[in-house]
């Protein structure tokens, strides 16, 4: 096991035969075999096996507090954060690494894989500082290197030719999805692998969560997406695979043609279909 956690991942790995998986996948990036989690001793997870395909969009759906938003925690170790949090028993791999074993270290692996919150988190600095934060925290201080990342990250997130005009003024007066590109941005400056995506869209409007999910396209050909969303209609436009969870079991994870038009379980059709939830 290595001291520290690769600072870039291969773009392939097997997939296990013991997590569930869409068919006809060849590779995966993120896989969970029998996780249980706790907060304290309340049990938040229940044997949770999936393999999230590298290069595509992955949706959680499930009602309030069925464990999509703590199982994308564990996949970048948020849930450390949390005191009474723990894993009961299983593994998260990244590329065949297990992300808990003692000797990851924490920081490279959140390099390595991105968040984007619910509400827009810029920080109080401006449009490039916010940029430049994760690199700097590097040592990294060449401008001209930094001036090109930042071009880039905002090109990348739709962004730049919005701000270019105004790179040095502060990012909290941009508009709320604005606001989010730009974390977005920030997001993938460091040149994650991984982009975790907690309901992105939440608190912003239908043109502002348009262009998020337009960049959300744009952007899986180059990272793995996993995207925690209540909204049915954009885990249908936006994702490759649908994972639906209740009570903290993973239900079922297909396709997201096949989950939204054709589900095995009667739980799942039961959420599509608006029975419950």
């Amino acid at each position: 096991m290595p001291s520290n956690f690769p600072m870039k991942l291969p773009d392939t790995a097997p997939m296990p035969h013991a997590a569930l998986a869409p068919p006809e996948e060849s590779s995966t990036m993120i896989e969970v075999e029998n996780l249980d989690f706790y907060y304290g001793q309340a049990r938040a997870l229940h044997e949770i096996n999936i393999s999230i395909p590298a290069n595509k969009v992955t949706a959680f759906i499930g009602p309030s507090g069925c464990g999509k938003s703590t199982l994308l925690r564990c996949f970048n170790r948020m849930n450390d954060l949390v005191d009474i949090a723990r894993i009961g028993k299983g593994r998260v791999r990244i590329h065949g690494i297990d992300i808990y074993d003692p000797d990851v270290d924490v920081i490279s692996l959140r390099r390595q894989v991105g968040m984007v919150f619910q509400k827009s988190n810029p920080f109080p600095k401006s449009i490039y500082e916010n940029i430049t934060y994760g690199l700097e925290i590097q040592g990294i201080s060449d401008r001209k290197r930094l001036d090109e990342v930042v071009e880039k990250s905002l090109r990348g997130a739709a962004l730049w030719d919005e701000v270019k005009d105004r790179l040095h003024t502060s990012g909290l007066g941009l508009s709320g999805g604005q606001q989010q590109r730009l974390c977005i941005a920030r997001a993938i400056a460091v040149e994650p692998s991984i982009i975790l995506m907690d309901e992105p869209c939440s608190a912003l409007d239908p043109i502002a969560t348009s262009k998020v999910e337009e960049l959300i396209q744009q952007l899986k050909g180059k990272y793995t997406i996993v995207i925690v969303t209540h909204n049915m209609q954009q885990a249908g436009r936006c994702s490759d695979n649908t994972a639906f969870f209740y009570l903290g079991k993973l239900i079922e994870f297909a396709k997201t043609e096949k989950i939204f038009t054709n589900p095995s379980q009667r739980q799942t059709e039961d959420y599509i279909t608006g029975r419950f939830g």
